[in-house]
C-alpha cells in the first residue's frame, strides 16, 4: 500500500483513465465524450456516496432527520436496517453497490494498462491487489490483529468479496470479449442457482434448502472455513464475481463513443431489465443477501445501474458537480476510509468530544449525536488528505 501525492484510492482500481492525478479543484470541468478522454467524476462521487453509508454517514443522516422531524419515521427506520433473511431494503444495497462500482472502474484502468503493460505484469498486480484486499479484510473483520488462530476468520468481509470478484472479472476482461464475458456471467448466476437448488446437503433429506443455518453454501463454509453465522462466502464467490461483472458492463458502456444521453438511457434500460429479471427470478430463488442469491445480484444491480445513471446524468452530462464534492472526498480515499475506523477506535474520540453535550439533549438526538460526530471527524481527515493530494491506493 502506498501513500503519496500521485496515488489514488478506490476499492481496487482508479475509476477512470485520468484518475491517477485528480485536479485540485473538485468542480473543474470534465470531458466525458468519449469517456476515455476525460475524468468521469460520477464514478468517484457514487463510490463516495456508497462509502458515506459504510463509514458512518447513517449516524449523521439520522441525526439530521431527528433534528428536522423530531423522530425517525418507521418506514425510514426499516429502510435503514438489514432484513433478517428474505427481502431487500435500501440498507442492503450498500455492499452490492460497492462491488458494482469496483466493476465500473475496471474497463477504464485495464484499457490503459493493456496498452503499456504485458499480461504477466498485469497479472502480478492483480494477484497483489487480491492478496492485499484479503489481508485487509482479515484486519477489518477477521480478527487478524488478535494473533490467535482460534479466532482468525480467513474469509468474512466485504473487502474479500471484492477481492474475489475483482480477480475473476480481471481474468474475464483480459481474455474474453464482451460476448464471452456475458456468457460466463450468466453461467455464474445460473450455476449458483443450480447448486443451491439441487445439490443435497450431506445428512439432510431433500434439496433446495434455503434456511439461515441450513443451505449448501453454509455447509461448504463450515466444511472449508469452519465459520458460523448466516452469511456465506466460498460458494457465494460465484455471485460476488457476477456482481462485479455487472458493474464491468456499465463501465464498458460508458467507454463507448456514443452520445451521453444514449448512455444514460442505456443505463436506465439495464436497470429496468435487471430489476424485472431479479423480481421474476425471486419467485423461484428468493432475494437473500446473506447467501448472495442470483436474484439478489440482479435486483441490486438494477438499483446500482439506476444510481449510476442518475449520478452520470447530473454530474457528467449536466455538469452539476459542486453538490457531489463531499462524496468525492470520501470516494477518493475509499480504502483508507473503510479501514480507518476498523482497527482504530475513533468512536471514543467522538464520544469524548460530544458525549457531554449528548447528555443534555433529548433521547432521539442524543442517540445519534456521537455517531454523527464520529463521521464528521473521519470526513475532516479525508478532506485534509484530499487538499494535500494524498491518495491511498493498492
Amino acid at each position: 500500500m502506498a501513500n503519496s501525492e500521485n496515488t489514488r484510492s478506490g476499492s481496487s482500481e482508479p475509476s477512470s483513465q485520468t484518475h491517477d492525478n485528480p485536479p485540485s479543484d473538485p468542480s473543474a470541468k470534465a470531458t466525458v465524450a468519449p469517456a476515455s478522454q476525460g475524468r468521469i467524476a460520477s464514478i468517484d462521487a457514487l463510490r463516495g456516496f456508497d462509502m458515506f453509508w459504510i463509514c458512518g454517514g447513517r449516524g449523521l443522516f439520522l441525526f439530521l432527520v431527528v433534528l428536522i422531524f423530531g423522530s425517525v419515521p418507521p418506514w425510514l427506520q426499516h429502510q435503514m436496517s438489514h432484513v433478517s433473511w428474505v427481502g431487500f431494503t435500501a440498507w442492503d444495497l450498500i455492499m452490492p453497490l460497492f462491488l458494482f462500482i469496483v466493476g465500473v472502474a475496471m474497463p477504464f484502468s485495464f484499457a490503459k494498462r493493456l496498452q503499456t503493460e504485458s499480461k504477466r505484469q498485469l497479472y502480478f498486480k492483480i494477484i497483489r491487489r487480491t492478496l492485499i484486499l484479503f489481508v485487509l479484510g482479515m484486519v477489518a473483520q477477521g480478527n487478524l490483529l488478535q494473533f490467535k488462530l482460534a479466532s482468525l476468520q480467513i474469509y468474512c468481509n466485504t473487502l474479500q468479496s471484492i477481492a474475489v470478484g475483482y480477480f475473476v472479472a480481471s481474468i474475464l476482461l483480459i481474455h474474453l470479449r464482451f460476448r464471452g464475458q456475458l456468457i460466463v456471467t450468466v453461467g455464474l448466476l445460473l450455476g449458483f442457482w443450480a447448486i443451491m437448488s439441487w445439490v443435497p446437503i450431506p445428512g439432510i433429506e431433500g434439496v433446495g434448502h434455503l434456511e439461515p443455518k441450513e443451505n449448501i453454501a453454509k455447509y461448504i463454509d463450515q466444511a472449508v472455513l469452519g465459520q458460523g453465522g448466516t452469511y456465506t462466502w466460498v460458494l457465494s464467490s460465484m455471485t460476488f464475481a457476477a456482481s462485479v461483472m455487472l458493474g464491468v458492463f456499465a463501465g464498458q458502456l460508458l467507454r463507448l463513443p456514443m452520445r451521453d444521453t444514449k448512455k444514460v438511457l442505456a443505463l436506465l434500460g439495464l436497470a429496468m431489465l435487471c430489476l424485472v429479471l431479479g423480481w421474476v427470478w425471486s419467485y423461484w430463488f428468493p432475494i437473500i443477501k446473506h447467501i448472495w442469491s442470483s436474484s439478489m445480484v440482479l435486483w441490486a444491480a438494477g438499483w446500482s445501474y439506476l444510481l449510476l445513471a442518475i449520478f452520470y446524468l447530473v454530474i457528467d452530462v449536466w455538469n452539476f458537480k459542486k453538490w457531489s464534492f463531499p462524496f468525492i472526498v470520501i470516494g477518493s480515499n475509499a480504502i483508507f476510509a473503510y479501514m480507518f475506523t476498523r482497527p482504530f477506535k475513533t468512536s471514543a474520540i467522538a464520544e469524548s468530544a460530544v458525549g457531554g453535550l449528548a447528555a443534555h439533549l433529548s433521547e432521539p438526538l442524543a442517540n445519534q449525536l456521537v455517531p454523527a460526530a464520529h463521521f464528521i471527524l473521519l470526513w475532516l481527515i479525508l478532506l485534509y488528505m484530499y487538499r494535500k493530494k494524498t491518495f491511498i491506493k493498492i
